[in-house]
């Protein structure tokens, strides 16, 4: 625990990665399904806590309640507004094993709730009650991975404070399962093509239907390697030519953004100067570019 920065090596924690994505989507999508419907999808997504990730409260008629991930104690916590709460123990357990015991636990609760159970934003998607075949839990990992988020979510809140504009909160997308935090121009943008595995075009239409500058951290499935991210929609001409630091910050041609991989950052003499120069200097690239209104959109009345 005394590592603010962990290594989060991808081939140390692959299994577990994918397992936990998965249990990730079955609590976010209970959330989803009772939360209003907030624009960009801004009603799904966890919070980081001082142990793990939250759904944070959600109505269920009169009543409230909240899922919690523990990774320090490594287990599932369903609270209600009465007082009651149910514990499923974080260990190696299948995705249907893990989906079977939450329904259970608000069963018990007397929360009777319906989700679309196939997997969003992934290739292959095997739908919860069936998935036998994901079922790893390494403690060790699952803790280095909230403890990254936790200070990386620091910094994105410190880089947040800084715009004036429209700008979202900084939150887990369970879909995509990454940190992201996002500002926007306050211009619409061209429709965007859609086409992201299993998730419906007409989410990431309304989600892009303004201009973004987007940044956030993944864990790496795909890319090989945890890394921080930067991207802008639409990419002004020049995005990827545009300079930005720190040195070891580069513009993958493949994804269409930028990239600091997360040992570069833990890596540094100082790990949040050089994420903050990466999200500063990224943002600036596409606000430049795309001529935003820059001055208008900055934050000048604390400091």
């Amino acid at each position: 625990m005394s590592d603010l920065w962990p290594s989060l090596a991808l081939d140390a924690w692959q299994d577990t990665y994918t397992t936990l994505h998965m249990w990730t989507q079955v609590v976010g999508k209970i959330r989803m399904v009772q939360t209003p419907w907030i624009n960009h999808s801004w009603h799904l997504p966890l919070y980081l806590t001082a142990r793990g990730l939250t759904t944070t409260t959600i109505p269920y008629g009169s009543r409230v309640f909240q899922i919690d991930f523990d990774f320090i104690d490594h287990q599932l916590q369903i609270s209600t507004s009465e007082g009651q709460r149910r514990i499923i123990k974080l260990t190696p357990r299948s995705v249907a094993d893990f989906y079977r015991a939450v329904m259970q636990a608000l069963a018990d609760l007397d929360i009777s709730i319906k989700i679309n159970t196939s997997p969003n934003e992934v290739t292959d998607p095997i739908p919860f009650e069936q998935d036998e075949i994901h079922k790893s839990y390494d403690a060790e990992y699952a803790n280095r991975f909230w403890r990254v988020l936790l200070q990386s979510e620091r910094v994105l809140r410190e880089f947040r404070s800084h715009f004036a504009g429209k700008v979202s909160p900084v939150h887990f997308f369970w879909g995509s399962f990454d940190m992201a935090v996002t500002r926007f121009s306050g211009r619409s943008a061209p429709e965007h093509p859609g086409g992201v595995p299993h998730l419906p075009d007409a989410v990431a239409k309304e989600a892009y239907s303004q201009e973004v500058s987007s940044a956030g951290f993944w864990p790496g499935a795909g890319l090989g390697y945890p890394a921080f991210y930067s991207y802008a929609y639409p990419a002004p001409d020049g995005f990827g030519k545009a300079p930005v630091q720190p040195e070891s910050a580069f513009f993958h041609e493949g994804l269409g953004e930028f990239v600091l991989p997360l040992d570069a950052v833990r890596e540094a003499n100082d790990p949040d100067r050089a994420l903050m120069a990466f999200l500063q200097s990224t943002y600036s690239a596409a606000a430049t570019l795309a001529n935003w209104d820059q001055d208008a959109l900055k934050q000048t009345w604390f400091k």
